[in-house]
């Protein structure tokens, strides 16, 4: 008997020494792959990581967060992640819904102090849902470039902020988000238009909308009486110890930075924004893989900030073929094929986001057939064809050895 237990515990632990092996050779692998395409000078620096809904298969920063000083881009280099952030406003809706303060189908007006209505519709009401799914008819115009507000003008390259980047404003020029929100949407605002909305009816049709989702954020802080940043901190950062992350440059360790580029050569200064939920997350590859684990879990009914029935209306494709005419179905990775709240839901069932802000590239998503997902945050603009090229070497790369640490997790 003693020895049968003997020969048991001897290939047991053969197994886990053999798959220990094979996961440190795969990561090995995937570090000499990623250290190559950075090499070839198109991304100054990035992160990555791998996961599934346990735990983290691999993470690693590459090239520089500051290329004039050689500071290394690891993965506590911390960055904007673009619109990747809107994902937590999915979550933080969700939450405010399970404490009884909303309901995803009220109206937008039964919280705000100002009208919200599409005025070529003006008897169909935009409802909270309609936010989160990019069907309330609220449009991105050129005014919504004005939520971009330079930290300070202190050694700013004026030259490159007025050929690449001219929505850049000053620091003096920043407003409260309520007052940006009524500038644009309320009929007594100041940057008001007709053409401010789709001639659409509100529910009837996918478009994209910045300013849609932090209406939403907007109304989460007037439903539960809690400013967003505090809110999400408090239900989202802090449960899953996403202690280096934060919505402001006063909430993070600013030394662990990066520096963001608008080409190889060509820094940005560090800029925020007025309508920070729906791009404003600033976080580093460690923290960034927590929450991503945390999805997943969520997928699976076993995540810890919502009931099950929350992250299963979370993950919902919300919208038929009806609301989205003309998408496309052949990448794998286009995440207005369907629409969860907030989330993006690809032609081939990944779930995720993806994210742009001057300087910053960011992408993630997982696979609810095999339970793993990647991250990738980038800290140079993908501006050319050249650039693009590199950056879907880099996701081809991922992709690889996400198969194979998941056959390996899974041995």
């Amino acid at each position: 008997m003693i020895k049968i237990i003997l020969i048991i515990a001897l290939f047991v632990l053969n197994q886990i020494y053999a798959q220990n092996n094979d996961n440190t050779e795969h990561n090995n692998s995937l570090t000499c792959e990623l250290k190559v395409l950075q090499k070839q000078g198109y991304i100054n620096g990035f992160s990555v990581a791998i996961v599934d809904r346990d735990a983290v298969l691999y993470k690693k920063g590459f090239g520089y967060a500051d290329v004039s000083k050689k500071k290394e881009y690891t993965p506590y280099t911390i960055q904007n992640i673009a619109s990747v952030s809107k994902t937590l406003i999915g979550i933080a809706l969700m939450k405010a819904q399970e404490q009884g303060k909303l309901n995803l189908d009220d109206p937008v007006n039964m919280y705000l102090p100002f009208s919200v209505i599409n005025p070529h519709y003006p008897q169909t009401s935009i409802k909270i849902r309609h936010l989160a799914t990019h069907t309330s008819t609220i449009l991105d115009t050129k005014y919504y470039d004005k939520s971009y507000i330079l930290k300070n003008n202190k050694g700013v390259n004026e030259g490159i902020l007025m050929k690449k980047y001219r929505i850049f404003n000053d620091p003096e020029e920043t407003i409260a988000l309520p007052i940006f929100l009524r500038n644009l949407l309320s009929k007594d605002g100041e940057w008001y238009r007709k053409k401010n909305y789709l001639k659409n009816e509100p529910g009837s049709i996918f478009k994209y909308s910045n300013i849609g989702a932090t209406l939403a954020a907007y109304i989460i802080e007037q439903a539960t009486g809690v400013p967003y940043d505090e809110y999400t901190t408090k239900h989202i950062l802090k449960p899953l110890g996403m202690d280096a992350s934060g919505w402001s440059f006063d909430t993070i360790d600013i030394d662990n930075h990066s520096v963001l580029y608008s080409s190889t050569k060509d820094s940005l200064p560090k800029y925020s924004l007025i309508t920070y939920p729906d791009g404003g997350l600033l976080t580093d590859i460690n923290d960034f893989s927590k929450y991503l684990i945390e999805l997943i879990k969520g997928y699976y009914g076993v995540g810890t900030l919502l009931d099950k029935n929350s992250y299963s209306e979370l993950f919902k494709e919300q919208l038929s073929s009806n609301n989205l005419p003309g998408r496309n179905t052949k990448n794998p990775y286009n995440e207005e094929y369907n629409s969860g709240l907030f989330m993006g839901i690809t032609p081939v069932g990944y779930i995720g986001h993806t994210g742009s802000d001057p300087g910053t590239e960011t992408y993630m998503f997982f696979d609810p057939k095999t339970g793993t997902g990647k991250i990738l945050v980038i800290n140079t603009a993908i501006v050319s064809k050249e650039d693009y090229r590199h950056y879907k070497a880099i996701m081809s790369v991922l992709d690889k050895y996400e198969r194979l640490l998941t056959q390996e997790s899974k041995i």
